[in-house]
């Protein structure tokens, strides 16, 4: 049960990193496009309570996973693999908890240097990979255990009386 939650969390933050790449794309794209159609933007817009600007959903929803949603996940993530007794399990847990902090904070220091964002982005496909990786290893220990208990299992036939 915990190594299926393992791996269920696991590829849950690689879908939710899939998710903050697609949200971010559909606000730069829907920026530009609010720009290109006469819309500016300053200070005084990005800081009022309701900003206009095209994509402003994929804005909020990249901040809203990254700094909340992805980071619980990575806490969960870490608890389980405690439980879960899947072989490098813990040091994957480590690993992904670690990338998704870094991440968050790389996110939440770019906004004052925007040099950042390359490192932000590079560790979103690190992030990825290493929460993927998670899930294949877990799918290989949950197969690896079916095999060994179906291996176990006495068969029903019948056995044949030796000299006969």
């Amino acid at each position: 049960m915990i190594k299926q939650l393992y791996r269920v969390l696991a590829y849950l933050i690689a879908a939710g990193v899939v998710l903050q790449a697609a949200a971010i794309a559909y606000a730069v794209f829907g920026m530009l496009e609010w720009v290109s159609a006469g819309g500016t933007i300053d200070k005084a817009l990005i800081e009022s309570d309701s900003p206009q600007i095209g994509g402003i959903a994929g804005f909020n929803l990249h901040q809203l996973v990254g700094v909340t949603i992805l980071p619980l996940l990575a806490l969960m993530f870490l608890i389980s693999s405690f439980f879960a007794r899947i072989p490098g399990g813990i040091r994957w847990g480590l690993i992904v908890f670690a990338a998704t902090l870094a991440q968050s904070l790389l996110g939440i220091y770019a906004h004052e240097n925007s040099a950042v964002g390359w490192l932000h982005g590079s560790m979103a496909l690190i992030l990825f990979t290493c929460a993927l990786v998670s899930g294949i290893r877990a799918n290989r220990a949950l197969a690896n255990r079916a095999r060994a208990s179906s291996q176990r299992e006495p068969t029903n036939a019948p056995q044949q009386a030796v000299g006969s």
